[in-house]
């Protein structure tokens, strides 16, 4: 265990958020990926290790938890630009797809092939062994439904290796991936340390600790709606729906498309768009800018009533609820909307991060938060225990 490396990671259906180690690493890939051959063209070759391996993820995964083993993908901006690029369909569940394994283990391999982690692993021939103590997390729904513990077996007690094959300075090299432990949070939960505790686990926001609040994390495939009061989540009253900003990001996708004749090459093209400081809501179209903000503005509204009622529907089972704060990727999206929507209604307490880093990170964040304190009450009960082996010898 001591030379199990911490990962924190967010598989978001928007793009991965991964923190390592002691906070000295992070990663930041967008959850795309797409079938390839093995020998990808590439112009240039020779200047391939002057490039960004970030921007050039090709790699083949072997893994017993891979219903399709041994394949060869593109992963994230690489993906982007492919012909046949996948992301997460709405109605599919996180923890049973392939995708968010291989972007979990890619991830990892990029972390361990690292040169400022050469240490921490051993490496023979280009073959590196690299442990992992892993946080992650699954949407509420599939927690409740059980699903996390399929999921945490899947990534127990096998090797999964990531071999990288034409990826900018580190062509060659296979990382064999193996997890002494995997903690699976739900989403909600973890969204609620993050907002009133530090790394320590030291309490930060006293003014929340015990409010009754909610928190409604809108992501890509899904929305969980977690209910905090006693400082715990209410299971039994937290809620998950199979709605998030994917199908409508589409939408947006296929009417430029249809109307404009833009191919966008995937939803966080659209997302760009939407979020952008600087002409907002705006294309190019045969070289002239082009407002889109009919289509968007029709399209998001239509979303956040959808949202808006399933936080009404909530607060009123939950009437003694005193804010809620509207977390993830897709809170981002609809943010000017909900405002208005609450604005022009009776109107709820509720509140946005204006820091949309942190809205983004929080789940990773908040994963690094539970799994150094799970590592930290084990490095102690260990050293424990010696002691008190220690002391048997001597009596």
């Amino acid at each position: 265990m001591s030379n199990s490396r911490i990962a924190a990671v967010d598989v978001g259906n928007d793009s991965l958020k991964g923190i390592y180690g002691k906070l000295e690493s992070d990663l930041y890939i967008p959850n795309v990926i797409a079938r390839d051959i093995e020998d990808r063209p590439v112009i240039g070759i020779e200047e391939l290790d002057t490039k960004d391996p970030l921007d050039g993820i090709h790699i083949k995964v072997h893994s017993p938890a891979l219903q399709d083993n041994n394949a060869i993908y593109r992963v994230g901006n690489l993906a982007t630009t492919s012909d046949n690029p996948t992301e997460l369909d709405p109605g599919s569940a996180k923890s049973e797809e392939d995708q968010t394994l291989i972007m979990l283990f890619a991830s990892l391999a990029l972390d361990a092939v690292n040169e400022n982690n050469t240490a921490n692993f051993k490496n023979q021939n280009g073959v590196i062994d690299a442990n992992y103590t892993l946080g992650t997390g699954l949407p509420l729904r599939e927690v409740k439904e059980g699903k996390d513990v399929g999921y945490r077996s899947r990534l127990l007690g096998s090797v999964h290796q990531v071999e990288f094959l034409v990826t900018p300075k580190h062509q060659g090299k296979k990382v064999n991936i193996k997890f002494d432990e995997v903690k699976v949070y739900p989403e909600g939960f973890a969204a609620y340390i993050n907002l009133v505790m530090d790394n320590d686990l030291n309490v930060i926001n006293k003014d929340l600790i015990d409010k009754r609040i909610l928190i409604q994390d809108i992501g890509g495939l899904s929305t969980d709606i977690a209910v905090i009061k006693n400082r715990n989540v209410d299971d039994d009253k937290a809620q998950g729906f199979n709605i998030g900003v994917a199908e409508s990001l589409e939408l947006i996708r296929e009417e430029i498309r249809s109307k404009h004749g833009v191919e966008l090459d995937s939803r966080r093209d659209v997302v760009d768009i939407i979020t952008k400081k600087n002409d907002r809501n705006h294309i190019m179209v045969r070289g002239s800018r082009t407002s889109v903000h009919d289509i968007t503005d029709r399209i998001l509204l239509e979303l956040a009533k959808k949202q808006y009622r399933h936080l009404r529907n909530v607060w009123q089972k939950n009437s003694q609820t005193e804010i809620c704060y509207f977390v993830g990727g897709g809170s981002i999206v609809l943010k000017d909307y909900l405002k208005t929507l609450n604005n022009n209604l009776d109107g709820y307490n509720i509140d946005f991060f204006e820091d949309e880093k942190e809205s983004i990170w929080m789940m990773s964040n908040a994963y690094y938060k539970l799994i150094s304190d799970y590592r930290r009450k084990l490095q102690k009960e260990a050293s424990k225990d010696k002691k008190e082996d220690k002391h048997k010898v001597k009596s």
